[in-house]
């Protein structure tokens, strides 16, 4: 019997991961493709809008944002969020040889430190429940303590978008990071809730089918004006700082926004034994000492810019 299962259920499992694991090279491409285009169109003097290189990257974003909905679909996000390390250090070769952004040593080391804290992160977080249906989806985000942190998230968002980012943030990059990392508490769980949503939306007729659809319009809204604002403040940190270094932070600060909000959102905490505790601490502690050490990298390369950056490879 068990046997039986593990045959019903490894397949899904497995195709998730290879998804997960394709959209992650697809995602390390998409900032260094769309900062490509932006440094080409300045070149020219013209927007970034009509540079090709840059469409490819945006195409690129939305091919790895399909792929993310069916890896989170298919399989847990315990599993499928680690693998966005991969496309960190993919992106990090990648803009070695198309923006030529080299990163030193420090920042090498800080890059590595950021994924396998990451990692470390993830595997000791809490464990969702499974939630099975669109009702019970519906009764988990109108829990009171969920409804509170997306409100104070919204509040955030609202400052540091209206007040924040006019005033600093071509000065300090953890502003745009900020601000993308917390619309990821809401994307992720829009792409998980609308799989369960659509289940019971468009599977049956009656009453649960209304609501369902109701709940899916409303989940599929919320990742569209998430996923957009996200997109525009991409591109502003893209401008203006190096793509390695906002990949490195933007998945650390991602990753830790999305776990908190799960863990709100399915109740875990209480779940969460001594071990994980301290694996948690470590894997935070390690992040930390990453985020520093791209940001002391980040600073050095400005201060001590070579004079020549070497041939184009994209123009």
């Amino acid at each position: 019997m068990m046997t039986s299962e593990m045959r019903e259920t490894s397949p899904p499992i497995a195709a998730g991961v290879w998804i997960a694991v394709i959209s992650s090279f697809i995602n390390g491409s998409t900032f260094v493709l769309q900062k490509k285009g932006i440094l080409r169109s300045r070149k020219r003097g013209g927007s970034y809008l009509k540079d090709g290189v840059w469409w490819s990257g945006t195409l690129s974003m939305i091919a790895g944002q399909i792929g993310n909905f069916l890896a989170y679909n298919a399989t847990p996000a315990v599993v499928v969020t680690p693998l966005g390390a991969l496309g960190v250090l993919f992106g990090a070769v990648l803009a070695s040889y198309i923006l030529q952004e080299q990163l030193n040593v420090l920042g090498k080391l800080g890059c590595v430190l950021c994924c396998c804290g990451s990692v470390v992160l993830i595997i000791h977080s809490p464990k969702s429940e499974s939630v099975t249906s669109s009702l019970e989806l519906e009764e988990r985000l109108a829990d009171p303590v969920f409804v509170t942190y997306s409100l104070l998230v919204v509040l955030l968002l609202v400052v540091l978008m209206v007040w924040v980012a006019p005033a600093h943030g071509t000065s300090n990059i953890m502003v745009y990071v900020s601000i993308c990392s917390l619309l990821g508490s809401f994307t992720v769980t829009s792409c998980k809730g609308l799989g369960l949503a659509a289940q019971d939306a468009f599977g049956g007729g009656g009453p649960s089918s209304s609501r369902a659809l109701g709940l899916f319009l409303g989940l599929l809204g919320t990742l569209s004006v998430s996923i957009l604002i996200q997109f525009t403040f991409i591109n502003k940190a893209l401008e203006h700082y190096s793509s390695n270094t906002f990949e490195a932070i933007y998945y650390v600060t991602f990753t830790s926004t999305v776990l908190i909000a799960s863990a709100i959102l399915f109740r875990e905490w209480t779940t969460v034994g001594l071990v994980d505790c301290l694996g948690m601490l470590c894997g935070l502690t390690t992040v930390a000492v990453g985020v520093l050490l791209l940001r002391v990298s980040s600073e050095a390369s400005l201060t001590w810019k070579p004079a020549a950056t070497g041939p184009d490879k994209m123009d």
